[in-house]
């Protein structure tokens, strides 16, 4: 079975399958470097409120309920499932679920939805006038070029 995998400085949806689970099973792994997207993040949140991390919570919820409306089953679990897919050092937030019963393109619509709604809620949490996310998806060093554009627009680029 096929692993998808989105990764870039800036965001991660990888889905493998778990044969160990059954066909349908599969382990959905993302997550966001919170360092990478600070030029936008910074001093646009309160206390605890990280946009990007925020995001990610908030487009994970929505693949639960994707995956729920299309008969699977979304379950919470624990381990190190997800470790290594991380491209870069930084600090990062990541998510962990596994899903069972899904259909054979779910993986794809996961990686499609997450990409383009996780970057919707970040610049609009984040109030950035004219951002215009893309509403396809664009392959991710194409997506991680437009990130850093935005990031230099808005915040500077504070990677030093």
């Amino acid at each position: 079975m096929k692993t998808y995998e989105y990764i870039n400085d800036f965001m991660y949806f990888v889905i493998r399958p778990d044969k160990s689970r059954g066909d349908g099973a599969f382990i959905y792994c993302s997550g966001v470097n919170l360092f990478r997207f600070l030029p936008i993040t910074k001093g646009r949140h309160g206390l605890g409120s990280n946009p990007a991390m925020r995001g990610l919570q908030l487009v994970n919820m929505g693949i639960r309920n994707m995956a729920l409306s299309k008969g699977a089953t979304p379950k919470a679990i624990r381990g190190d499932y997800c470790a290594g897919i991380a491209p870069t050092k930084e600090s990062w937030y990541g998510e962990l679920l596994l899903i069972e019963n899904a259909p054979d393109l779910f993986p794809e619509d996961i990686i499609n939805y997450g990409v383009i709604n996780l970057l919707k809620k970040i610049t609009k949490a984040c109030m950035l006038q004219d951002a215009n996310p893309p509403d396809r998806l664009l392959e991710p060093k194409e997506l991680q070029g437009f990130i850093e554009v935005l990031c230099s627009r808005y915040g500077g680029d504070k990677r030093n």
